[in-house]
């Protein structure tokens, strides 16, 4: 029998797709702590570089993002409805546009975190890209779903990393309110409107945070559903 050329680009599995795509999702996310160590060194050429590596995986997510939609077959056989596979395809790839354009609006001020605040926003960037990494191990965790028939230990253990998922996300929301109180305290030191971008700054990582919850949201109400 020949080989069908949509079965080509899903291989044994039409999630392999997916996962691909929300491997590249996180290589942008990860990129932001070297970016954002170049800012904090006025390594301003070292930033571009990192920036313009970032939107590439972020063109590249969006390459994958277009061969799902385009080459999804209609009658998929799988427990789960289309719409809802690639509605959580739509929610992962909002990661790699937050992160070019988190990337890209630091660049474009050559906005530095005050010193005051580097140690604690590091811990939090980190833990905002946590966030990320765990909705791609969640992601990874759909081969055996679909073998289970979305069914049995498997749904169990997801549901955990999900919840998983989710405190990481309360640990993000207490992190940024520190940061806010560190950022008051010291802010008459610095520019007014490089202050105003500092605060969007850290709503914005925190919005990796968020969104990554969304994905793991996304797949819960998949497995309600199944």
């Amino acid at each position: 029998m020949p080989v069908n050329t949509i079965m080509g680009l899903f291989a044994k599995s039409p999630i392999k797709p997916l996962q691909r795509h929300v491997t590249k999702v996180h290589e942008c996310c990860e990129l932001l702590v070297p970016f954002f160590e170049a800012c904090a060194e006025n390594d301003w050429d070292k930033a571009a570089q990192l920036r313009e590596q970032i939107s590439q995986l972020e063109k590249d997510a969006d390459v994958l993002k277009r061969e799902i939609r385009l080459k999804l077959p209609r009658g998929l056989f799988m427990p789960v409805d289309r719409t809802d596979f690639l509605s959580l395809l739509t929610q992962q790839d909002k990661l790699a546009n937050l992160s070019k354009d988190i990337a890209g609006r630091v660049l474009g001020r050559r906005l530095q975190v005050p010193e005051a605040l580097t140690e604690n926003f590091e811990a939090y960037l980190i833990r905002c890209i946590d966030a990320a990494a765990q909705a791609r191990l969640v992601i990874n965790e759909l081969d055996e779903l679909l073998e289970t028939g979305f069914k049995g230990r498997e749904v169990t253990l997801v549901a955990e990393m999900i919840n998983q998922l989710d405190l990481i996300e309360d640990d993000t929301d207490s992190m940024q309110i520190g940061l806010r109180q560190q950022l008051m305290a010291v802010e008459q030191d610095y520019n007014p409107v490089d202050v105003m971008f500092l605060y969007k700054i850290l709503e914005w990582v925190g919005a990796i945070a968020d969104q990554a919850l969304r994905v793991g949201s996304r797949l819960e109400l998949m497995l309600s559903r199944s």
